[in-house]
This record gives C-alpha cells, sequence and structure tokens, in this order.
C-alpha cells in the first residue's frame, strides 16, 4: 500500500513539475514575443502582463452588462427593456411591483396623458384595419400595428429566419426579409412578407448587379409577398451599403443573392440608377408594374427639404407616381456591421424625423395616400404608442425580435460567432435556437406589444390605439416640465 502512495506521490510531483516547466516556457515564449513585437506599446514595455490588459477590456464588457449597469443604464438597450421582451415572449406576468424604476424627469421622456375617466372594456374596440397600395392591383391590408423588420437571410441565420416566419404566421403580423433575397425559409410557415431589396439587388439582380425584371417579376408573382421595399439607406449605415462578411457568405446564401460564394457582400452606396428625386419616382413606378404589389421605400431623414422637393415632384407627377408607403428609419439603428461614425452621427433620429415625414406628408396634401412605418429602438409598447403619436400607421422592430429569438446582446453580431445561434452560419452555435420553441416567443411578444398598445390607448380615454393623437403624449423639457407634442409639433392649419 505504502509503495503505491509513495509512486502516486511521485507521479503527481512530476506532473507538477511539467507543468511548472511548461508554464515557464510558454511565459518565456510570450517575453521575446512581446519584446520583439512592436504593434502593442503596453506588451513591449510590459510584456507578458500587458496582455492582462485586453483580457480584462474584454470581459469588462460582459461584467458590466451583469453586475455593474444599472437596469436602464445600458446602450443601445438596456436590462429593463431586454427583461421587458424577455417576459413578453416567454408569456409571463406583465406586472411589476412597488414603483417604476424610470427616472421621468430626464428630457425627452414621453408621458401618455391618462384621460380623467377612463374607458371600460365594452367601449373598447378591436384595432382598425390600414389598407397599404388601395388603389393598386393587389392592395394589403392588415390590422397589426407591429411587425418584423429587414433582418436578411446571411446576417441572420436559417434557424432564426425560420422561426421568425412561423411566429409572424402565428401572430399574423407581416416579416420583412431584409436586403439579402427571399429564401425558402421565408417563405416556409405561409406568412405574409414584405420583400425589400437594397443597392445591390440581391435576389433581384443580374450578374452585374442591374435590377433584373425576370426575378423581380418572379417574387410578386409569389402570393406571400404583399409589399416590395426599395432600401435607399438604414439608420446604422446612411449613405453606406449593406456589408455581409465573406465568412457568412455560405454557398447557399450566394445563391439566393446572386452573389459569389466566401466574398464580402458590400452593396454600393445608392442604387446606380437613382440619383435624384424624378430617377427615385421611376424606379418605384417601375417596380411597383413588374412586382405587381404596393412598393414604397427605406430611408433615413438627413436633409427635411428633400421632402418637400420629393413631395412637390409627386404632386406635378399625380398622385399615381407616390409610393404606397414610406418607412422611415432612425439614425441611431441597428445593424450586423456598419462603420461607427455613421452608427454614432449621421442621419437623423426617429424622434424628430418621423414628425417631420408626416408632417411634410400633411402639407403636399398626400397623408392619404401614403402609408408611413416607423423603424428604430421600438421595442416597448411605449415607444411604439409614442410613434402612433406622431403619426405612424405601423411600427417596425429588428432587434426587439432578436431578443424574443433569445438574443442577449453579445454585439458578435458581424463575428459569425454568435452565441445564441441568431447571427451565425456556425451549425454547432445554431443548435441552441429551436425555431419551434421561438416561433411561440416571437408570436407572444408580437400579441403583447400589440396587448399592451391597447392598454395605453384605453388609458388616453380612446378605444384603440389608432386613435392615439399628439395631445395624447407629452414630452419632458429640459427644464423638468412636459408639454403636450401637439404643442411642440402643432400642425399646419
Amino acid at each position: 500500500m505504502m509503495e503505491f502512495v509513495d509512486q502516486a506521490v511521485e507521479l503527481l510531483t512530476r506532473l507538477f513539475l511539467l507543468a511548472v516547466g511548461t508554464t515557464l516556457l510558454a511565459l518565456f515564449v510570450l517575453l521575446i514575443v512581446d519584446l520583439a513585437q512592436t504593434a502593442n506599446a503596453v506588451r513591449r514595455n510590459y510584456p507578458v502582463i500587458g496582455r492582462f490588459r485586453r483580457i480584462f477590456e474584454v470581459m469588462g464588457e460582459f461584467m458590466r452588462q451583469y453586475m455593474f449597469a444599472m437596469d436602464r443604464e445600458e446602450m443601445p438597450f438596456n436590462r429593463a427593456q431586454r427583461n421587458w421582451v424577455g417576459r413578453a415572449s416567454s408569456a409571463g406576468s406583465m406586472t411589476v411591483a412597488f414603483g417604476s424604476t424610470r427616472e421621468t424627469r430626464w428630457p425627452g421622456t414621453a408621458i401618455f396623458a391618462n384621460a380623467p375617466f377612463g374607458l371600460l372594456d365594452e367601449e373598447c374596440r378591436d384595432t382598425s384595419k390600414v389598407t397599404v397600395g388601395a388603389d393598386g392591383p393587389n392592395p394589403y391590408t392588415t390590422n397589426r400595428i407591429f411587425h418584423i423588420s429587414g433582418m436578411s437571410f446571411g446576417a441572420i441565420s436559417r434557424p432564426a429566419v425560420t422561426a421568425l416566419g412561423k411566429g409572424a404566421a402565428t401572430a399574423g403580423c407581416w416579416m420583412n426579409t431584409g436586403e439579402g433575397g427571399l429564401s425558402p425559409w421565408h417563405l416556409e410557415a405561409g406568412n405574409d412578407i414584405v420583400f425589400q431589396f437594397g443597392t445591390a439587388k440581391n435576389g433581384v439582380r443580374t450578374p452585374d448587379g442591374a435590377l433584373s425584371e425576370e426575378r423581380l417579376g418572379e417574387v410578386g408573382s409569389n402570393p406571400q409577398v404583399k409589399m416590395i421595399e426599395i432600401k435607399l439607406s438604414q439608420g446604422a449605415k446612411p449613405g453606406k451599403g449593406g456589408i455581409l462578411p465573406g465568412a457568412k457568405v455560405t454557398g447557399e446564401i450566394a445563391r439566393i443573392r446572386g452573389i459569389r460564394t466566401g466574398e464580402d457582400a458590400v452593396s454600393p452606396n445608392r442604387h446606380r440608377e437613382v440619383s435624384n428625386n424624378g430617377e427615385l419616382l421611376d424606379l418605384i413606378a417601375r417596380v411597383r408594374d413588374v412586382g405587381g404589389k404596393p412598393t414604397g421605400y427605406k430611408a433615413v431623414v438627413g436633409n427635411p427639404q428633400w421632402l418637400d422637393e420629393l413631395f412637390e415632384l409627386i404632386n406635378r407627377r399625380g398622385p399615381d407616381a407616390a409610393p404606397d408607403f414610406i418607412t422611415v428609419d432612425s439614425g441611431d439603428g441597428g445593424t450586423g456591421a456598419a462603420p461607427m461614425p455613421l452608427m454614432d452621427n449621421v442621419g437623423m433620429v426617429l424622434r424628430e424625423s418621423l414628425i417631420m415625414l408626416v408632417d411634410a406628408l400633411e402639407r403636399h396634401g398626400l397623408r392619404d395616400r401614403v402609408r408611413v412605418v416607423a423603424s428604430g429602438k421600438l421595442i416597448t409598447p411605449t415607444e411604439v404608442a409614442w410613434a402612433l403619436c406622431a403619426g405612424a400607421d405601423f411600427a417596425v422592430s429588428a432587434r426587439g425580435f432578436m431578443f424574443a429569438l433569445g438574443c442577449i446582446q453579445a454585439m458578435r453580431c458581424n463575428k459569425n460567432t454568435c452565441p445564441t445561434g441568431i447571427t451565425t452560419h456556425n451549425r454547432r452555435l445554431q443548435r441552441g435556437l429551436d425555431p419551434p420553441t421561438k416561433a411561440v416567443s416571437v408570436a407572444n411578444y408580437q400579441r403583447r406589444i400589440e396587448e399592451e398598445l391597447k392598454i395605453i390607448a384605453h388609458s388616453c380615454g380612446v378605444a384603440e390605439p389608432r386613435l392615439l393623437r399628439r395631445e395624447h403624449c407629452r414630452i419632458v423639457q429640459p427644464d423638468g416640465r412636459s408639454r403636450p407634442l401637439s404643442e411642440i409639433y402643432p400642425k399646419a392649419a
């Protein structure tokens, strides 16, 4: 017995010495490497030890999220917002205790003006229907307010697209394809589709990148495709085309988009055939004629004068020249990959641009002709209700539905290493996303938004959310007082 113990002790000693020796050798190698390299000054001056700075920097991003940041401190979305979506998508209890954790004195905070006498349940009614492209051959009518914004197959994974499609079918909302083309996974559940194409014409392009009327006609003939959206720009990168890293361009994605496998997919900064308002209206008319569906465009507002010039031209050409809808995106919108200067400092935010768009349509007599879709950080009922008060017909969200799929805001969308399987094409990581389960979460989230929009509307004394107006929303000013939205942005007489 003692002999066995002695042998075990000797073996453990040798293993320990081997581990120590290996560690010392590795540290020596790192010492030489750090002293020899010239790219990093900290590692050169403090070899080996300097490497811990990067480790702590990476760890700090996650430590702050889970341990140090207050519930409403984080960006782009805080813990309170993510938790709300989590409860909504899991059909959990939506009540909270003790009191609000929101600081209602911050300038810009929206406060809804409750009526002195709220409505009884029997005085309320279902959300009214809205029709897009009423004068066209295939108008689209829906009573849903909240829908899935553009997320392309490629930027997000096949299981994510499948789950979103099934969730949309259950909830009765539309799903926007994003600019990556129409895949079989978008259509699998029979849900309504808004087909979007961007400046690269993915999914409806010729080999040289021009618009293929043949492919556009095929897309438009699909009965699930209810509308077509021409993407001019998006909030996270206005003035720059979409970016899909080559690591995410699989053979399947390349076939659907009409591009080359494994190469970075970088879209042009604008549509080559659109350099002025006239050419934009020409493209809208062409797409509507070929596709046969209500057609509009998505853009970020940068110069308000552009809207007046565009709408003046529409009135000269006639109402038929108008887009059937306009999606206005916020300058602080999200994406999987964008340059920081564009994401942080280019383009108007939705709080300003949505009202500008609605008022411009009113001034030019086009508000009844053109439907307005609001996009940009609208992930809870509060933001969506504000958009309705400002004048939007619909609201769309991408990241809200990503949270419903299980997104943890790991900020790895552009690296093909998403830990929840949403924005990666790594099959091992995709295993964590079960489409049937997450489809239920998507539908729950969409329904909960609509239900709580009704709660806000009824509290304000109106029978349904589409009756919310600017006088129902007050905005906190720098002096701490709130003013009605109707007073801050009065409509022209």
